[in-house]
């Protein structure tokens, strides 16, 4: 990519990675913007509209509104999708027109975005399409919710971006329930339900197996909203006893939980989660966490695959997670593993040889952490707050 931004004969070549490190004009310079978005290559383009939008949200949808009418279908979704930075109630007028849009990708995209705005009038008309779905039942012993999902997809729903065609293997209602739910405000929920709260809410019984999938698609609401009060509620406790909390119903969906809630918060969840579910579950959490790991998590990492070395097992069980700590893994904890670089007595059900391999494994992850550590004091470079940083 480099020779390419080289010999403008190469210029081509940009075109396949947008934003792939084209020279933008100074953004204050009216005419070499306008220019460049008129003349420019498409990742040239895309480049220039992302840096508007990162400085000047409402100039570079402006910018966006001159030449939409004749972009291509593929070039129209990858400028909206560049609206997601900054995404705010200013864009609705223009994301509503797009819900018109001749392309299917666009209009789901539009309504995506709009969606993402819990005061939209879409999120509006969303919220009463899946407020008739949801009840509370006071008849049983406990209030219970209970769902009665859409029974037709009809031609505002389908402008609304809910999909019509349910993937294989999904019914239509439960298809079409969730997408409403996933796109209507999280807001409107506790006025729904009685003024609860989102624990309250999520501690409520569903009836007819309608949990999962009401769960479910509060969770993608809850990441699409970045609501992490909603978020805290469907992860739970990580020390409860089951490893899927009470809404997330796979590891992904806690994963882009946590992805809501700030950076010592997440740690500080994924950490209680490692000292009570071990590391089996933890990898893709573990994932989402700040780097350098803070000193709990990566104190629970390290109690966890001590105790993983006790048990027996073979330590390329966990070479994935021993990989994120070489990398992630505080410099300053190497000293923390001094004490499991030697051979362990092996119990009589240990598999054969595992300690010698567990030494092996801990030798190379200190090694790592104190060649890290001399390359930062070589560099002098410092993390937040005067800690290590990573390298």
């Amino acid at each position: 990519m480099w020779l390419a931004r080289l010999n403008p004969d190469w210029r081509f070549a940009l075109r396949a990675t947008p934003g792939a490190g084209a020279a933008l004009p100074h953004l204050e310079d009216a005419a070499q913007v306008q220019r460049l978005w008129q003349e420019g290559l498409f990742a040239e383009r895309v480049a220039l509209l992302s840096a508007i939008r990162a400085h000047e949200p409402a100039a570079a949808r402006e910018l966006l509104t001159t030449t939409w009418a004749t972009e291509r279908a593929e070039d129209r979704l990858m400028f909206l999708d560049s609206l997601r930075a900054g995404l705010g109630p200013e864009d609705e007028p223009f994301l509503e027109q797009a819900l018109a849009d001749r392309s299917r990708n666009v209009r789901a995209t539009a309504a995506e975005l709009l969606s993402a705005l819990p005061e939209s009038a879409l999120a509006a008309r969303m919220a009463v399409r899946a407020g008739t779905c949801v009840a509370l039942d006071h008849t049983r012993e406990a209030p219970t919710i209970t769902v009665e999902a859409p029974h037709e997809c009809d031609a505002g729903m389908e402008r609304d971006g809910v999909v019509p065609k349910a993937p294989a293997g999904r019914g239509e209602r439960s298809w079409w329930f969730g997408q409403l739910v996933e796109a209507a405000p999280l807001g409107a929920w506790p006025r729904r339900l009685g003024g609860r709260t989102p624990e309250e809410i999520v501690a409520l019984p569903v009836a007819d197996d309608w949990q999962s999938e009401l769960h479910a698609a509060w969770c993608r609401a809850a990441v699409r909203q970045r609501n992490a009060e909603w978020a805290r509620a469907l992860l739970g406790s990580p020390s409860a006893p089951e490893a899927g909390g009470p809404g997330a119903v796979s590891l992904a969906e806690r994963a882009k939980l946590l992805g809501t809630l700030g950076s010592g918060e997440r740690a500080e969840w994924v950490a209680g989660f490692i000292a009570t579910h071990g590391l089996s579950e933890a990898f893709q959490l573990l994932g989402m966490c700040a780097v350098p790991w803070s000193a709990p998590l990566g104190r629970a990492v390290v109690d966890a695959l001590n105790i993983a070395r006790d048990a027996g097992s073979y330590p390329w069980s966990f070479s994935g997670v021993m990989g994120l700590a070489e990398r992630c893994l505080d410099p300053a904890e190497a000293s923390r593993l001094d004490g499991l670089l030697a051979v362990p007595d092996e119990p009589e059900d240990a598999s054969p040889g595992a300690g010698g391999y567990w030494a092996e494994a801990f030798q190379r992850l200190v090694t790592t952490l104190r060649l890290r550590a001399a390359m930062i004091e070589e560099l002098g470079t410092a993390g937040p707050c005067g800690g290590a940083a990573p390298s």
